[in-house]
Order: structure tokens, then C-alpha cells, then sequence
């Protein structure tokens, strides 16, 4: 016979998936709902791309999952890019979102969850947090997928952290989805 903190654990569990499921949240922070069916995603769609990129003309920043590069964005013109980056590996996708907005920078950030090698927090110089969850822009090996973050190599990690400020627009696309969702095609994944 299992105890009953067994079974209040297993339930509790249960319950956690549940309304996990029901809200459409993944554990890793990222968006199971269909991101490219939703109503900001049309208001996005419906403004001009910013050239060279895949993404609208009124965002700031932009990431694009599939290539693994990212842009600035000024005035509905690229500042800053391509510059590549590296994103968040199974399990701790960078969620995908038309509207995020840049809500809090820290140039010596340091992750309250990873430690690095040497057993000390990780750093995250140049912390430019965009999404739930403590996804940000940020300086770091681009050889390791992060934990849902966008990783920069320094120097264009530093530029992400000077040009861009509070409340900005960050939008983070698959370019293939958003081609055939401006094209009118059924948007797919």
C-alpha cells in the first residue's frame, strides 16, 4: 500500500500538470499555444517586415530561432546584424512571441539556477531580460544551447545591453512560420 504523502505527492503532481496544461504553459516557460494564430501575432503580421529580417517593423529586436541570428532594429531598419546567437536546447525552448517587451537589464547578471564549471553561479554579463521566466539577451559560449535565454558572443551582447531599453518590443520567430503566415498560408511549426 503506497503512503499518503506518496499518493498527496503523485496528486499534487497530477493537479501541477494539469493546470499546466489547461493554461497552455510549458514547465521550461514556453508557450504551447499556437503563438502564430493569436491576435497580436495578425497585428504583426499586418505591419511591413523590417528588411532583412523576419520580423515586423515596429520591433526593436529580433531573433529568429531557425537561423540562429538576431538584429536590432531602429526606425523599421536594421542597426546591428545578423549576429548569431544560440537559444535554448530540449526541454528550455526560447519562447516564441510577437510582443515581449524588455523589462529589467543587469550588466553583471549572474544565474540564480546554473552554476558554471568552476561551481560558482553562472555569469550572464550584459542581461537584457525580455520574457517570463528570466529569459533575457545575454554575453555567453555559444557552443552550449542555453535554458531558454538568447546567448550573445560579448561584444554584440554589450551593444544588445546599450541600445536597447525598457519597454522595447523583442519579437522571437521561426522565419519559415512567418513567410507563409504573411503569405495567408496556414501557419504550421
Amino acid at each position: 500500500m503506497r503512503s499518503t504523502a506518496t499518493l498527496r505527492t503523485r496528486f499534487g503532481r497530477l493537479v501541477v500538470a494539469g493546470l499546466v496544461t489547461a493554461a497552455g504553459i510549458g514547465l521550461a516557460g514556453t508557450a504551447l499555444a499556437d503563438t502564430e494564430n493569436s491576435d497580436v501575432a495578425a497585428q504583426a503580421h499586418a505591419e511591413p517586415v523590417a528588411p532583412g529580417t523576419p520580423c515586423s517593423v515596429s520591433a526593436r529586436a529580433c531573433v529568429d530561432l531557425e537561423s540562429q541570428r538576431a538584429w536590432l532594429i531602429r526606425d523599421g531598419r536594421v542597426t546591428r546584424g545578423p549576429v548569431p546567437i544560440a537559444s535554448g536546447g530540449a526541454g528550455q525552448e526560447t519562447p516564441l512571441g510577437h510582443s515581449f517587451r524588455v523589462y529589467r537589464k543587469n550588466k553583471d547578471h549572474v544565474s540564480g539556477e546554473f552554476t558554471g564549471p568552476d561551481g560558482n553561479p553562472e555569469p550572464m554579463p550584459w542581461a537584457v531580460f525580455f520574457a517570463d521566466g528570466g529569459v533575457a539577451f545575454h554575453g555567453g559560449d555559444r557552443e552550449r544551447a542555453s535554458a531558454g535565454c538568447v546567448k550573445l558572443d560579448l561584444p554584440e551582447a554589450e551593444a544588445f545591453f546599450n541600445d536597447l531599453a525598457d519597454g522595447d518590443k523583442v519579437q522571437v520567430v521561426n522565419a519559415s512560420v512567418e513567410e507563409k503566415a504573411r503569405a495567408g498560408a496556414p501557419a504550421s511549426s
